[in-house]
């Protein structure tokens, strides 16, 4: 009688010890939908590669992150469907990757609804920064008018007068030549968009050079800006070329070659920014995977910095505690100064970069100058988030 009696006083003891405990918190399931085959392959492999490093670099609070990732193929009825799968089936709490905004603008708005959290390595469309801002939205990338506005801004400062203008016809193509003309002080030669996806451009640029531009600013991300920067230093126009980070970043440079040296171009990020997240960053990758990064491997790192920042101050089980805790972004960003706005977009610097042969023969980007200090998207203003 007395060694149960014992035995269950032990048990209870056990109970009461157990109870006082901090419970450990769950692993976090994050739903990477991305763009892995086709023309836009590269953005979503360098996107899933920075993230997956800094998830590696992490160690065991790392390997506390599942990820799941799936090719949208740059269709949004496909990444619907992923998403439904992953929310329903894989029971996922966090979804990230896309890299297009016609495909953000399909995914986003419902899997918010359904209460998980969204935090974007890269499509940043307008209509998501404004009023249809949601709490359980985040940008970790820009909004997609900045890089544009950037590059407006510093079109007056290079002294062009007279620039021919050209994006995709998409949403994020819109919101391109909207910020760009936003700040763009000078008057446009010509403004046209092409068709998403589109490599022959030979039409356009005729068009430019009859144009009379002093200059010409173009978004074509990915293979889009492959084509395009290689006709256009084949056609013998002489004119300088602006455009966002994008239109001349590692994916590009390493295609295109010497036709992109002197080209400028503005960024939130660029390899040579000089603070050590960042310098560690460049590092790791180009050990990682024998390449640079790009400016959508610095957004894919950063995103998985803030997830490991939140999973560390908060259990992804209490929802409330873990927005909190995305909402502090208290992790060391690759871009250095970062912090979220009102509508959960970043406030940033944005730098003036210029394409470059460095001392080991690669073409790539360095920072001559800053567009922007601590800048706030054009939006933020209509998101009713306090």
């Amino acid at each position: 009688m007395m060694k149960r009696t014992l035995a269950a006083g032990l048990a209870a003891l056990l109970l009461a010890s157990a109870a006082t405990l901090p419970s450990q918190a769950a692993p976090v399931k994050v739903g990477m939908i991305t763009t892995l085959s086709g023309g836009g392959a590269g953005l979503g492999i360098d996107v899933r590669d920075g993230f997956m490093l800094a998830l590696k670099q992490a160690g065991d609070a790392g390997a506390e992150v599942e990820v799941i990732a799936e090719d949208d193929q740059q269709k949004p009825d496909v990444a619907v469907q992923i998403a439904d799968k992953m929310i329903q089936s894989d029971q996922v709490d966090i979804l990230t990757g896309i890299i297009f905004s016609n495909i953000a603008l399909a995914v986003v708005p419902a899997a918010v609804k359904q209460g998980k959290f969204y935090l974007s390595a890269n499509a940043g469309p307008s209509q998501l920064a404004g009023q249809g801002c949601d709490a359980n939205y985040f940008n970790v990338a820009y909004q997609n008018d900045n890089q544009h506005e950037a590059a407006g801004e510093y079109a007056n400062t290079l002294g062009y007068k007279k620039t021919f203008i050209l994006a995709p016809n998409y949403p994020a193509g819109k919101d391109s030549l909207n910020g760009f003309k936003r700040f763009y002080k000078g008057e446009l030669a010509g403004e046209l968009y092409t068709k998403l996806g589109q490599t022959d451009f030979a039409a356009e640029i005729a068009q430019v050079k009859a144009s009379g531009a002093d200059s010409v600013f173009f978004f074509l991300p990915g293979g889009m800006g492959i084509s395009f920067i290689k006709q256009f230093a084949g056609s013998d126009t002489g004119l300088p070329m602006i455009g966002p980070g994008f239109s001349f970043d590692q994916d590009v440079l390493g295609a295109v070659g010497e036709a992109a040296i002197g080209a400028h171009n503005t960024a939130q990020w660029s390899p040579d920014l000089d603070n050590e997240a960042n310098k560690a960053f460049v590092a790791a990758f180009e050990a990682e995977y024998g390449r640079l990064p790009s400016v959508y491997a610095s957004q894919g790192y950063d995103t998985a910095q803030l997830i490991l920042s939140a999973s560390a101050a908060a259990d992804i089980a209490d929802h409330d505690a873990y927005h909190a805790a995305l909402k502090a972004a208290d992790f060391p960003s690759v871009r250095g100064n970062f912090r979220f706005g009102n509508n959960q977009h970043p406030i940033q610097n944005f730098y003036a970069r210029e394409v470059f042969r460095n001392d080991a023969g690669v073409i790539t980007n360095r920072v001559v100058g800053t567009a922007f200090e601590d800048h706030v998207d054009a939006f933020a203003g209509e998101c009713p988030l306090p």
